[in-house]
């Protein structure tokens, strides 16, 4: 029983059940029978067009035309099978790049997954809405995603709808230097926030949300939920796919990634020109030991590949390793390839990410709970000590306080003692004083009279003296 579901993903004006993209693995590993699937259950399925051709009888006659044809002809089939989202995946940097888009565009697929390459110069952008095609960049650094929708922004009036961002853990081609492949600041759990902040700006700008989709190492429900914790909307997977029923591979192809263990996956010089992660075999090994497997080359699908300097054709490898002739090519897989375990229907795998990410879900809530009792244990101790604390410190307060008083008590008495005293005194010396004054005022009468009769005579003795 489902508990937590998973939430939607909402690209453009379309919204999926499921958050998870089915990646795009070229040379017929997804074609429109994984695709419906995955779409028909509620993911966003995704045909792949690098060497779609090569299904074709005349891919070595005319490749850009069998390219087209397959790729009209798979979109059309999934459409016959579902109703569901089903998106392309094409290489920008294939010489039919725009042969390609144009017949995605024309067949109306439901989007365009644009990797191996900058999606920029001469994109018929009018042509694209028109149609109702939501674009997708594939991208491994937020100044790559930058890039992009800067010169969109600039040239077209608009940017595309979502993203994805491809770290190193993930199969085939990548997208990265291949000393930095460990490099902590390449890991996709740095990648993804640093794109999501890298796009704010632009969907501030043009209203609207602009999903990030997490891809590269993604392998059960517990690392969907951690994504979409991180800020994404959406994952991507492409290794668990190939292990279902529905993958357009031979089952030998499914059976190299059961039998594999975590010491075959290695990281190999393409003759293209970029690292890739692949499955190792003999194959492989003669071409690192210099042995020459070229036969011949049905056209320059890749510009930087030339087949002069090759020691294989990559397409041919890989479309004889789709067949199930692992002697004679090899196989793409991503970092967690060891731990497929078992050929399954994608009905079941799905069902079983939305298990492991319920279970994964009500563990990180069983995690916030013990973090959060945690933390409230701590301040609680903390608050306990500073109570503690601020309690010695009042008591200390006020036994000095207590002391202070005993010494204040004393003088104070003493300053009472005094001013007692000097009142009494006061008093006293006031009594002296009034019975003085009254004792003046009974004898002022007679004083008067004495003094009248002092200046009586002194001036008869005056008067005398003028008549002698």
């Amino acid at each position: 029983m489902i508990l937590f579901r998973m939430p939607k993903l909402s690209i453009g004006r379309r919204t999926v059940p499921l958050p998870i993209v089915q990646g795009g693995m070229g040379v017929g590993i997804s074609l429109s029978g994984l695709a419906s699937a995955v779409a028909g259950q509620g993911g966003i399925g995704v045909i792949a067009g690098v060497g779609i051709g090569m299904l074709e009888p005349d891919y070595y006659q005319d490749g850009r035309a069998a390219n087209i044809r397959a790729m009209r002809g798979e979109l059309r089939k999934a459409r016959a099978k579902t109703s569901g989202f089903v998106g392309v995946n094409i290489m920008v940097a294939a010489n039919d790049f725009h042969q390609l888009l144009d017949t995605c565009i024309e067949e109306k697929a439901d989007a365009l997954f644009l990797g191996a390459g900058l999606p920029i110069r001469n994109m018929p952008v009018a042509r694209i809405r028109a149609a109702g095609v939501l674009v997708i960049p594939i991208v491994s650094s937020g100044r790559a995603a930058e890039l992009i929708f800067k010169y969109w922004q600039k040239s077209y009036g608009d940017v595309p709808d979502a993203v994805v961002v491809e770290g190193p853990l993930a199969g085939g081609h990548l997208g990265f230097r291949a000393d930095r492949l460990q490099d902590a600041d390449q890991k996709l759990e740095v990648l993804v926030p640093q794109v999501i902040a890298a796009l704010a700006p632009f969907a501030a700008v043009a209203g609207k949300k602009i999903p990030v989709i997490a891809a590269g190492g993604i392998y059960n429900g517990e690392d969907i939920l951690k994504f979409l914790q991180l800020g994404a909307q959406g994952v991507q997977m492409a290794t668990r796919f190939v292990a279902t029923d529905e993958c357009d591979a031979d089952r030998r192809f499914k059976e190299a990634y059961i039998a594999c263990r975590p010491e075959d996956i290695a990281i190999i010089k393409s003759p293209v020109g970029m690292p890739g992660r692949a499955i190792r075999n003999r194959f492989l090994d003669d071409a690192a030991a210099g042995v020459r497997n070229v036969k011949r080359c049905a056209w320059r699908c890749l510009e930087q590949c030339d087949i002069r300097h090759a020691d294989y054709c990559i397409s041919a490898a890989l479309d004889n390793a789709r067949r199930g002739l692992l002697d004679q090519g090899f196989a793409f897989c991503g970092a967690n390839a060891h731990r497929v375990e078992s050929i399954v229907p994608v009905a079941e795998l799905l069902e079983s990410l939305k298990h492991e990410y319920d279970a994964a879900f009500i563990q990180s809530l069983a995690t916030l709970r013990d973090e959060t009792i945690h933390a409230l244990e701590n301040k609680f101790a903390r608050l306990r000590q500073d109570y503690v604390l601020a309690r010695q410190q009042l008591a200390a307060i006020c036994d000095g306080a207590g002391k202070a008083w005993e010494v204040r008590k004393d003088s104070l008495r003493e300053d009472v003692e005094r001013t007692r005293a000097m009142v009494e005194q006061l008093g006293r010396d006031g009594e002296t004083a009034l019975k003085k004054l009254q004792a003046l005022t009974e004898r002022f009468p007679e004083k008067l009279a004495e003094l009248q009769e002092i200046a009586r005579r002194f001036q008869a003795g005056i008067s005398e003296s003028r008549v002698g």
